[in-house]
């Protein structure tokens, strides 16, 4: 089944090409269509810059103009072959050796924040979902996407007289999307079942196009669907947990059952979070169904091809339900998979015989992923920590979670003035590819380029807040509001804009006050100038607490024109800050920020960071590219740290960064900000990229994951049969494995050991026998010494002398022996946890 073409009304033939180009929402970041959209409807245009809401809302009357203009039409005809033209050009991916390795990726993420025009996100999670389709878009490779088309979305935000968040839940009009229903061969509607306690639930599914990228999306909004079903998808992170298992129901069981329906058979299933985990188990089942395997045989063999990727930073972030709920919900699809529940249960849960434990979706993410990573480097450490519990006894360095640092998809996130300067210098195309040579050529370009550069960001944001201002009094502001005096386009001005939670810190520069006053206005000859933008959960009451203190801040009368607070932060917002402030303040409490993306975005535009050194910025940091708060180590929510950092958040602008903004060179170029400047966008914009992050899913994970689930596949399953009777042996045979006598001997060639072990009915092809000696320093890997099989104990079954001879300065004390799994093609400890130690 494919989706068909979608007429929403009547539309000239001359002017068909306007639907595709107003669905592909590749114009969210390439502008070539702009002016062609202008002459629809100018007025539309500058308001919304969303084409597929002016081609619904424009006139018949206008769209026959349209078709009778010769000009219009020779530029519709234009734009329609270069969109022809670049989805045919060879890409990246195409030119990768491994490319016929892998044939597709599914991408199943909770939120995708891709443009206004589609607000289904709310988020960092949300924007970087998008940013991922985006570059698999420009790379070439062969990715879909799968999500929920959410009724309202993520809130909208608006601030009262007294300084509070009020917020308001607009319908998603899916006539109003950029987003066409799919349909079955017959032409009606595809719909997709899904079995709820004592109902059917029906599905209805939808297409986005993101460039090459179809994104396929669910709502429950069915009439055929109980009035409490049809809400399921009315709202992202909206009600309870019976609400979000639903949710989650859909997007992981829902999701992979769609693209069956679609006939698409994914090599590797991404797991953008832990939300869409249950995709690993209709996955499974469907495999069951194709060829008669049993779950474990079929989980094996599926395993490999999944990817499981954790942005959460403290193990209460993940969503658990009680087993009472997965019951009620998952009790019959047990049953359809051949387990018992109790099962089902344990792959969510650290103890498996623990009937209380609740059932972890990051858990069974874990345990059906045939690899797991983090965002971030630091947060690659955290997550090893926090999976711990899945792998006891396991040395944290051997916990199975590796890293990919985010990146953002710059042609999203730079403003024109930056791509034309990135253009001059690197050449056209310099984000469908690997980036070569872009360091040298940024570090060629003049100080007084790169500070012109800068100063016409500035003067951007300066437009583009007062605007904003003058539309949000307009649009509701309180009554009597005037707008406030314009911020200075000369004066060095400090951006502020992220979620408002507790953990961020976003009241940390509001520590004292009266400093950031005396900062902000004292000196004439320095003066700073800051914006602040971002939204609480509306059930976050310190979150709406840190926003009243920001507003009532900024509506202090000798920070008029110096301090502003925007409602309603989202990605039209998030751009034009990021394209524009000279310095980016982050302050979240270390290791709670997994990444962090929003100070990425500002380094092609020239902007330069002052963070805390967590998730990206801790790798990125360099005094030569910005400023850092903290040193590196952890320390909760104290409040004398708080205090402490404050401190120094406050002396870092004082002595250092303002007065390199405003030290200037006889032709006014302050040469050692714009030094910063300079390595900031020349060593970490395309480190930092999307780009660089998607090649590296791809070659690092999709392309052997696609090639391993292939293998466990072939011959009708024949090896992940094999690998799945090899882990029920260990299994059950682990607890009766045994050390026996070790010794211990000093001999010309280094400490040689030998060890008696007992494997009982396990045979010794299926683990090796090593030394263990914990790491040498902190953050190290420990050594790991295999030892020889040398001969049977006489009168035992199962019964072996194990030797090795280690020629090392470490004290034979160091050196532990232990048993662990081995099975070729298998990835442990992450599909084989166990392990014995000789203690």
């Amino acid at each position: 089944m494919q989706p068909l073409r979608y007429l929403p009304r009547p539309v000239p033939e001359a002017l068909t090409g306007l639907v595709d180009l107003a669905l592909d929402l590749r114009a969210s970041w390439n502008h070539c269509a702009d002016l062609l959209w202008q002459g629809v409807d100018a007025e539309l245009w500058d308001a919304t810059g969303d084409p597929w809401l002016i081609l619904e809302t424009v006139s018949q009357r206008r769209l026959e103009e349209l078709a009778e203009d010769s000009v219009f039409l020779h530029e519709l005809a234009s734009q329609v072959a270069a969109r022809k033209e670049r989805l045919c050009r060879p890409t990246w991916f195409a030119g990768l050796p491994e490319s016929d390795t892998l044939a597709k990726v599914v991408y199943f993420s909770m939120e995708y924040g891709l443009s206004e025009a589609l607000p289904i996100y709310s988020g960092g999670l949300g924007v970087l979902a998008g940013d991922h389709l985006k570059t698999a878009s420009d790379l070439g490779v062969p990715l879909v996407g799968i999500g929920l088309l959410y009724q309202q979305g993520y809130f909208r935000q608006a601030i009262d007289a007294q300084g509070e968040q009020l917020e308001f839940f607009p319908y998603n009009s899916p006539s109003m999307l950029p987003v066409v229903p799919l349909r079955d061969a017959a032409g009606g509607w595809l719909r997709i079942d899904l079995d709820l306690p004592g109902r059917t639930l029906r599905l209805r599914g939808w297409e986005a196009r993101v460039g090459r990228v179809p994104l396929y999306l669910l709502d429950s909004n069915d009439l055929l669907n109980a009035p409490g079903d049809r809400g399921i998808t009315g709202e992202l992170y909206g009600g309870g947990p019976e609400l979000r298992l639903q949710q989650e129901l859909v997007l992981g069981i829902g999701g992979w059952r769609l693209l069956e329906a679609l006939g698409i058979a994914p090599d590797v299933c991404h797991l953008n979070e832990g939300h869409a985990a249950f995709a690993i188990l209709e996955r499974a089942r469907g495999y069951m169904v194709r060829t008669g395997r049993d779950f474990r045989e079929a989980l094996s063999v599926t395993q490999p091809g999944n990817l499981f990727t954790t942005h959460t930073p403290v193990a209460a972030g993940f969503d658990r339900f009680s087993p009472v709920l997965i019951a009620q919900y998952l009790g019959d699809y047990a049953q359809g998979l051949g387990l018992p529940l109790a099962e089902l249960l344990a792959l969510g849960r650290a103890e498996s015989e623990n009937v209380d434990e609740p059932f972890n979706m990051a858990y069974l993410a874990v345990r059906g992923s045939g690899a797991v990573n983090g965002v971030s480097k630091l947060h690659g450490v955290v997550s090893r920590r926090i999976f711990e519990p899945l792998f006891p006894r396991r040395p944290t360095e051997e916990i199975p979670v590796s890293h990919v640092t985010n990146g953002v998809h710059v042609p999203s996130w730079d403003s024109a003035v930056a791509d034309a300067l990135w253009t001059r210098a690197c050449g056209k195309g310099l984000w469908l590819g690997a980036l070569e040579g872009q360091e040298e050529a940024i570090r060629a370009l003049g100080d007084e380029t790169l500070w012109r550069f800068r100063a016409a960001g500035r003067r951007s944001l300066v437009e583009a807040v007062q605007a904003r201002l003058e539309w949000q009094i307009a649009a509701g502001g309180p009554r009597g509001e005037q707008v406030p005096q314009p911020l200075d386009p000369n004066v060095l001005t400090l951006g502020f804009a992220r979620r408002f939670a507790a953990y961020k810190r976003p009241d940390l520069l509001l520590h004292d006050p009266e400093r950031l006053v005396r900062l902000i206005t004292t000196d004439p000859q320095r003066p700073v100038q800051l914006v602040v933008a971002g939204k609480a959960h509306p059930q976050d009451k310190t979150g709406r607490q840190m926003i009243r203190r920001w507003t009532e801040f900024a509506r202090r009368p000798e920070l008029r024109g110096r301090v502003v607070f925007l409602a309603d932060y989202d990605l039209a917002l998030a751009a034009d800050l990021v394209q524009g402030v000279d310095l980016w303040v982050n302050t979240p409490r270390r290791p709670w920020e997994a990444s962090g993306t929003s100070g990425m975005k500002l380094l092609v535009n020239g902007g330069l960071n002052l963070s805390e050194l967590d998730g990206w910025w801790a790798e990125a940091w360099a005094p030569e590219v910005g400023w850092a708060l903290g040193d590196r180590c952890e320390h909760d929510d104290d409040p004398a740290w708080d205090a402490a950092e404050a401190a120094t958040l406050y002396d870092l602008l004082e002595m250092e960064a303002v007065p390199a903004f405003y030290e200037r060179d006889a032709n006014g170029v302050p040469t050692a900000w714009v030094a910063r400047m300079r390595e900031s966008m020349a060593r970490l914009t395309a480190r930092f990229s999307s780009n660089r992050m998607v090649r590296e899913y791809t070659e690092r994970f999709y392309v052997p994951a696609a090639a391993a689930y292939r293998r466990r596949g072939a011959e009708g399953g024949k090896l992940g049969a094999q690998v799945a009777d090899w882990q029920r042996r260990l299994s059950e045979g682990w607890s009766k494995l045994r050390f026996s006598a070790v010794s211990v001997a000093r001999t010309s060639a280094g400490l040689r050991f030998e060890v008696q072990v007992y494997l009982d009915d396990i045979p010794p092809t299926a683990v090796v026998v090593e030394l263990y000696a914990e790491p040498r320093d902190p953050g190290g890997s420990g050594e790991r010494i295999p030892m020889s099989r040398e001969r049977g104990l006489p009168g035992a079954v199962q019964g072996y002398l194990y030797s090795a001879t280690v020629l090392t300065d470490r004290p034979p004390a160091h050196y532990t022996p232990r048993v662990v799994p081995f099975q070729e093609e298998v990835a442990v400890p992450l599909e084989a946890p166990w392990v014995l130690w000789q203690r």
